[in-house]
Parts: C-alpha cells; sequence; structure tokens
C-alpha cells in the first residue's frame, strides 16, 4: 500500500474544521457551566471526522483484495457509541432530569465531525449555526410558552428567621427562574413560626421542578400551587 502524500491537505482541513466547529459548540456550554465544555466537544469532532476519514479512505487498497467494503460500518458504530459519553453528562435529581442539551450538543459533535470526515463541509457549517439558534433563540422562546395546566404562582411556606427566602431565591436563581416576592404573612405550623409566601416565577425548568428543588431547601415547610382562593 502506498501513502498518498497528495491527500493530506484536505484531510488535515476536514479535521481542523470538524475541531474548530465542535470547540464553537463547547465554547457555547462552557459558558453555560455545563459538565461538557470546549474539550469534550472539540475531540468528539475530531474523533468523529478521523474515524470517518478512516472508514471512507483507510481501507482503499482493499480493492485490489476483491474484498467489499462498507464505509457506513464504522460510521455507525459512531452513532451508537457517542452515546454512551451522552449518557453520562445526563444526571436525574429526584424528578428533575439535567444534562440532556448538553448530551444532545456532544451527539450533534459527532454528527459535525463525521459531515466534515465525509467532506460535508456546508452541511457542518450550517448544523453548527443551527446549535446557536436552537439554544440562543429558540430556547429563549420556549421558555415564555405557558405550560398547560401549570401556574406560575406557588405558595411556599418557611420557618421564620433562619434565612431560608434568601437560600430559596439562590435556587430559583440557580434554575435560571426570574421570580417575584408577591406578598408574604406570618402564621404558624405547629409550634413553629412560619412565613407564608406568595412567589411567581418566569423562565427556567417547568414549574413542577422548580417546586421539587425548592421543597429540599432547609427550612422549608410546604410548596404548593396557588389557587385563586389562596392567593394572598
Amino acid at each position: 500500500m502506498l501513502f498518498d502524500w497528495s491527500a493530506v491537505p484536505l484531510q488535515v482541513g476536514l479535521v481542523t474544521a470538524a475541531f474548530l466547529l465542535c470547540a464553537c459548540i463547547g465554547i457555547e456550554r462552557q459558558f453555560q457551566h455545563k459538565s461538557a465544555g470546549v474539550r469534550t466537544h472539540a475531540l468528539v469532532g475530531l474523533g468523529s471526522c478521523v474515524f470517518t476519514l478512516i472508514s471512507v479512505e483507510g481501507f482503499i487498497y482493499l480493492a485490489e483484495y476483491q474484498v467489499t467494503r462498507d464505509p457506513s460500518r464504522i460510521a455507525a458504530q459512531i452513532v451508537s457509541g457517542i452515546g454512551f459519553l451522552g449518557a453520562g453528562v445526563i444526571f436525574v435529581n429526584r424528578d428533575v432530569v439535567r444534562g440532556l442539551t448538553t448530551a444532545a450538543s456532544i451527539w450533534l459533535a459527532a454528527a459535525i465531525g463525521m459531515a466534515c470526515g465525509a467532506g460535508l463541509l456546508p452541511l457542518a457549517v450550517f448544523a453548527t449555526i443551527l446549535h446557536f439558534v436552537a439554544v440562543l433563540v429558540v430556547a429563549p422562546l420556549a421558555r415564555l410558552m405557558p405550560t398547560a395546566g401549570e401556574r406560575s404562582t406557588v405558595l411556599l411556606t418557611y420557618a421564620d428567621g433562619r434565612g431560608v427566602l434568601r437560600d430559596v431565591l439562590a435556587v430559583a436563581t440557580d434554575l435560571g427562574c426570574e421570580t417575584t416576592l408577591v406578598n408574604t404573612r406570618q402564621t404558624h405550623v405547629d409550634d413553629t413560626v412560619a412565613v407564608r409566601a406568595e412567589m411567581r416565577f418566569r423562565k427556567g425548568p417547568p414549574l413542577r421542578d422548580v417546586m421539587t428543588q425548592l421543597s429540599e431547601v432547609r427550612g422549608v415547610l410546604s410548596v404548593e400551587l396557588a389557587t385563586r382562593d389562596d392567593e394572598l
């Protein structure tokens, strides 16, 4: 088998394109403080591109031995294999699932790397652009859409004088919520002096996920959806 040096510039260019495009996706994920950032996405794209180049050009010499080549075999294994890496960034905290978007971006990085390896650079560039459209345009619009069967007003009861409200607001901020404290009043729960607060949440995850996280804050006694009669 003779090495074809004339193909090296093209191969290096395709690998570099895959590395840069996937690094751009990784920069956005790292900016959002996600578990998989620039290095992970760049390496996934780079590896996928190299595997694709190997499957397409690595076994050309077998043609002289009348052996049937199937370049799609390695590509198919990339698609299934990358799922294990994506599963590593997904975790569940009670009813709240996190990491799905990052796992999907890793999957997309693999596809972009494969597209570069196959010489489909316009497709790879367009897929990268659509990633940013999805996370920077579509996601904020989706948060503004109301969810069927849910309201944004929550009645939260917490122990008074322990700094619980500060912790609740910090958790809501970490979840990406815009929180409005509508009203509060003092009450008693058993022998505990408590505060019953009416709060409204915008943006962030679904309201049921927000309520699950708030219920785990130390000092929170109850979290429930407000009905028209309950609103303060």
